[in-house]
């Protein structure tokens, strides 16, 4: 029987999304596969990505093997256990979109349900109160998951993403790529050869003529699409619409404050403002639209609200916010922002990379290249990018805001049908039903909604066959079980010294 696998596969560009893909590659095709990756010391990075999804604390242990601490430490980086909005319903609104569960379930309906009914009548507090990372975040609180925990405690199993130096992270993956074989090639790619029958790539050329054949090509050249989009033309759905930010300045200053286990987020009069703690500085941006606010006075106002001293220049970044049509199209697969990219707001850049990757693995090709395979990537990549896109739109329209320009056309445009359809039913007595293999479940969904003054008119029916002082004493025994807990966590800044502290801080 002919060796049909694919044995030579080609890279193109590094950062997260490269090396990621360089090391998830080497890691399960072993030695029986040369892989390259091709960069360039003068393009270099985008590098904005800073903050993360809990999915990356599974695709590090799981796909990569990596060790938490020593990532953590090697990397400056923190722990996040959500995200706090500020001023998005109406100026002054603060919540925390906390990873994890809201309260336990009871029978068949989520705990949010029973919740309802109590808050619709003036007798429970806000929601925040029954998650443990809402609850733990603005404390400053935080601890990985106890082991000796009992079954069923919030202590057993607790969600978190990561805060990290995104330069650094590159580093950490490259050198454990290259030691799992992966050969660097340093050079800028001037052309691209194409099979004549097919169109598929047969090999790249490099400045000084140096030509790198592959069978595989894995595009993760950021924005331009060098091979997916400038070469098979694969295609761009513009989403900015219904995501109504195209820019971003970025800058870090020095440490100041606590060392908060969350990421930050504040809306300004054209967009709004992240605040990323890692052990050794603050990662600061202004997302926001270019319709609504010039460069430098985005720049300007993003200097005036830093909390601690610039450490440069504002950097400027333009996209626009969307989709390849195909990621994978012939024998090239997108990875990371050359497959699309909508906007930093709730930390999925890196997950969509990550997940992309992931999904490669599971349909990974012969040298046939079965095009069911491609039609299967596509249609799932598809899904996965218009359900993140809906629930970032979701942040923009659930406003009262009508204060500058900016936030009265956020609140007023259009919106995609499904969200339209989600917020109806949740509007009408709470339920939201998930969507496949949506990534942000219902606890993200509920949050986010009620953070942003979508209240339900009503609750589910069978919430009312439980006695009232029944679920008077479900509820309250729940905020208690949370309080206690947070309660027992140390400080993020002791846990970290004790478990991950960076060398250099």
């Amino acid at each position: 029987m002919d060796d049909n696998r694919i044995r030579n596969i080609v890279v193109v560009g590094g950062g997260s999304a490269g090396w990621t893909a360089a090391a998830a590659l080497a890691t399960y095709l072993g030695k029986g596969a040369r892989i390259r990756l091709v960069e360039s010391e003068e393009i270099g990075i985008v590098g904005v990505g800073e903050s993360t999804v809990p999915f990356m604390k599974t695709f590090n242990a799981q796909v990569l093997g990596i060790r938490e601490a020593d990532f953590v430490a090697r990397t400056q980086g923190t722990f996040k256990l959500g995200i706090q909005f500020n001023d998005f319903g109406r100026i002054g609104d603060s919540y925390v979109h906390g990873f994890g569960t809201i309260g336990r379930s009871l029978g068949p309906l989520p705990f949010h349900q029973y919740w309802l009914k109590l808050f619709l009548a003036g007798r429970a507090p806000d929601i925040g109160v029954f998650s443990l990372p809402t609850v733990a975040a603005p404390r400053n609180r935080f601890t990985a998951s106890a082991v000796d925990a009992p079954p069923g405690s919030p202590l057993a199993d607790i969600a978190y993403g990561y805060q990290f130096d995104a330069g650094l992270y590159a580093r950490y993956l490259r050198e454990l790529a290259e030691r799992r074989g992966v050969q660097r090639i340093e050079g800028r790619i001037v052309d691209v050869v194409q099979r004549g029958e097919d169109g598929f790539i047969e090999a790249v050329v490099l400045q000084g003529g140096a030509r790198i054949e592959g069978e595989l090509f894995i595009d993760c050249s950021g924005f331009r699409g060098l091979l997916i989009e400038q070469t098979l033309k694969a295609g761009y759905e513009d989403w900015s619409r219904w995501l109504p930010c195209d820019r971003a300045m970025v800058v870090a200053c020095a440490s100041a404050g606590p060392l908060t286990p969350y990421t930050r987020v504040t809306a300004r009069a054209a967009g709004w403002q992240w605040r990323i703690p890692l052990q050794h500085r603050t990662g600061n941006g202004y997302v926001y639209s270019s319709r609504h606010i010039s460069d430098d006075e985005a720049a300007a106002s993003l200097l005036e609200t830093l909390d601690g001293t610039a450490l440069g220049e504002p950097r400027p970044l333009r996209f626009t916010p969307g989709r390849r049509r195909r990621l994978w199209d012939k024998n090239v697969v997108a990875v990371g922002l050359a497959g699309g990219f909508m906007e930093p707001l709730e930390s999925t850049a890196i997950y969509l990379a990550q997940s992309g990757i992931q999904r490669l693995l599971g349909l990974f090709p012969t040298r046939a290249f079965d095009p069911q395979l491609a039609d299967r990537f596509n249609r799932d990549s598809a899904f996965e990018h218009e359900r993140v896109r809906d629930f970032l739109a979701l942040h923009y329209h659930a406003t009262e805001r009508n204060d500058t320009p900016f936030w009265d056309h956020c609140r007023t445009m259009a919106i995609p049908e499904p969200l339209r359809e989600t917020i109806a039913l949740f509007q009408t007595d709470g339920r939201y039903f998930r969507n496949g293999e949506d990534f942000f479940a219902l606890p993200s969904w509920v949050q986010v909604m009620l953070g942003q003054r979508i209240v339900p008119r009503g609750y589910h029916p069978i919430v009312d066959e439980v006695p009232d002082a029944d679920l008077v004493a479900f509820v309250e025994r729940v905020r208690r079980t949370i309080a206690a807990c947070v309660e027992a966590m140390p400080s993020h800044r002791d846990y970290i010294d004790e478990h991950c502290k960076a060398l250099v801080a």
